[in-house]
């Protein structure tokens, strides 16, 4: 087999090699049905019992209780940002408020006024996304439908410790880079949604996490796919599913639940990984300038640049040849962007942290 690289892309993104292991070794037949995952019907007992232990793993992490649906849709966030507005705008409620904290949550506001006008709280434009409104910035629409926010940015390196007070109003939270990364106070949420590709499995499959109460306000006057009512009411079997990646997210909680030791280790882990990267960048007398403010770094997309384009491309060619690969910042911002999701081992962060010391020695 090919060496594996430390692989730092944002998405679709590092997987944990247990989950690879396994995978490989159920490709050509799965024990049962005796033929490969991505062969078997959606409607079938073998998927069936994949899904639900995917729902009853998520749960478990989670601890979401029977008042939440758990629903396996496709269309990344892409579509959640248009479904979001169809489904929970009403005309008593025809308005929501947004936080604007980086680049989705830019997207997610495009979409969202194509239904109406929606309410703008906090855009950290003027200071290009590197920090985040304080909770006295976040005075919520008494009548608004529902608050958003997008907990992580992935390609600004923001990220929420904690979760916005929407008060009354359902918080709606786009947790796409960042989900299962940390224990949640699920019942502070009315909805919070994540496409796999960043830390939970392969591109194909959206989780969506949805009160109950919520899917009242669905209207059957929704084209059917965009309904989550009808979602609900099929247990995600409405339409062909994304089997092959349900399959894996299966495999993920699987590993986050028994490997792991559940998310409050995950949690620890990840702090002390993201700590190393920052330290590497605080104590580098300037050589490496984090975009982000101090007190919103996010664990899960560590952001920096170098003085140059030229020792940028340097550093991402070099680092390539230590096996460290996808480093290069998104094309808007460039810089460097290491993203460091759950799967991503403590020794490629060592790795990396090794070599931007080495780096700087050789060019500071």
């Amino acid at each position: 087999m090919t060496e594996r690289a430390y692989n730092f892309s944002a998405g679709p993104a590092v997987l944990p090699e247990p989950v690879l292991a396994q995978v490989q070794q159920d490709l050509m037949a799965l024990p049962g049905p005796r033929a490969s995952i991505m062969e078997i019907s959606h409607r079938s007992a073998a998927f069936k019992e994949i899904i639900a232990a995917a729902e009853a793993n998520i749960r478990k992490l989670l601890s979401i209780s029977d008042n939440y649906e758990v629903l396996f849709l496709q269309g990344g966030s892409r579509l959640q940002f248009s479904m979001i507005p169809m489904n929970l705008l009403s005309s008593e409620q025809p308005s929501a408020d947004y936080l604007v904290t980086g680049a989705w949550g830019k997207h997610a506001l495009k979409e969202a006024n194509k239904h109406g006008d929606m309410r703008v709280l906090w855009d950290g434009g003027d200071s290009n996304y590197n920090c985040l409104p304080a909770s006295e910035e976040i005075e919520v629409s008494s009548n608004a439908a529902y608050l958003h926010y997008t907990s992580n940015e992935t390609i600004h390196g923001v990220q929420f410790s904690e979760e916005p007070n929407s008060g009354d109003v359902p918080l709606v939270c786009d947790a796409s880079s960042e989900f299962l990364y940390r224990p949640l106070p699920i019942d502070r949420y009315g909805l919070i949604y994540a496409c796999a590709q960043k830390n939970i499995g392969p591109a194909g499959v959206t989780v969506v996490v949805v009160r109950k109460d919520l899917l009242e306000r669905c209207q059957d006057s929704l084209p059917g796919y965009l309904n989550y009512k009808n979602h609900a009411a099929a247990g995600s079997l409405m339409n062909t599913a994304p089997t092959f990646a349900i399959y894996v997210v299966r495999l993920v909680t699987d590993w986050l639940l028994n490997d792991i030791g559940g998310l409050d280790k995950m949690y620890e882990l990840n702090q002390a990984k993201a700590k190393l990267l920052y330290d590497a960048i605080d104590s580098s007398d300037g050589f490496y300038v984090g975009h982000t403010q101090a007190d919103c770094r996010s664990l899960m997309n560590v952001v920096f640049r170098l003085a140059s384009d030229e020792l940028t491309s340097a550093f991402v060619a070099q680092a390539a040849e230590r096996n460290l690969t996808a480093l290069a910042g998104y094309r808007t911002l460039g810089g460097i962007r290491a993203s460091i999701y759950n799967a991503m081992p403590l020794a490629g962060i060592e790795s990396l942290r090794d070599f931007m010391v080495e780096f700087q020695n050789a060019n500071g």
